[in-house]
């Protein structure tokens, strides 16, 4: 079997008591925005650029680092193995309580974003590895309910 290793970076992004999840209703998944690092780019700067492409808000801002997780997975009749790095995040909120929203990139509207309570998001997401990220990100977001 071929072997396929690559690295990914993603946000959590917090609002308040909620939590930022993409629905891919072509697949029936629930994901957190996260993608592959680019050339050059660091995976804070991956994390921010996917949060904005895929979920279609602007300005995200790194909270806190949750560090690196390991995933591993047969696909497409490959071994893949993906390092994953995610940010906690937040969004700026404008005076009128609205969060800004930019217009996205075709490709990226298989994406439809929902912002979930915490035991939603846990309970919802597709894949084990990304509850973990949830569960970190609760602990580090600032004002969250442990």
């Amino acid at each position: 079997m071929k072997a396929v290793r690559y690295t990914a970076a993603g946000g959590v992004v917090v609002d308040r008591d909620r939590v930022l999840v993409l629905r891919r209703p072509s697949r029936n998944e629930v994901r957190l925005p996260k993608g592959h690092l680019e050339k050059g780019e660091t995976a804070a700067q991956a994390a921010l650029r996917e949060v904005t492409e895929e979920s279609g808000y602007a300005d995200p801002q790194i909270v806190a680092d949750l560090g690196l997780q390991r995933v591993e997975f047969d696909y497409a009749g490959a071994h893949v193995v993906r390092d994953e790095r995610y940010f906690c995040m937040s969004l700026p909120h404008p005076e009128d309580g609205d969060l800004r929203r930019v217009d996205r990139k075709r490709k990226e509207w298989q994406f439809v974003p929902d912002w979930l309570p915490w035991e939603e998001a846990l309970s919802e997401l597709t894949y084990e590895p990304e509850k973990e990220w949830v569960r970190r990100a609760r602990l580090a977001a600032p004002g969250a309910a442990h």
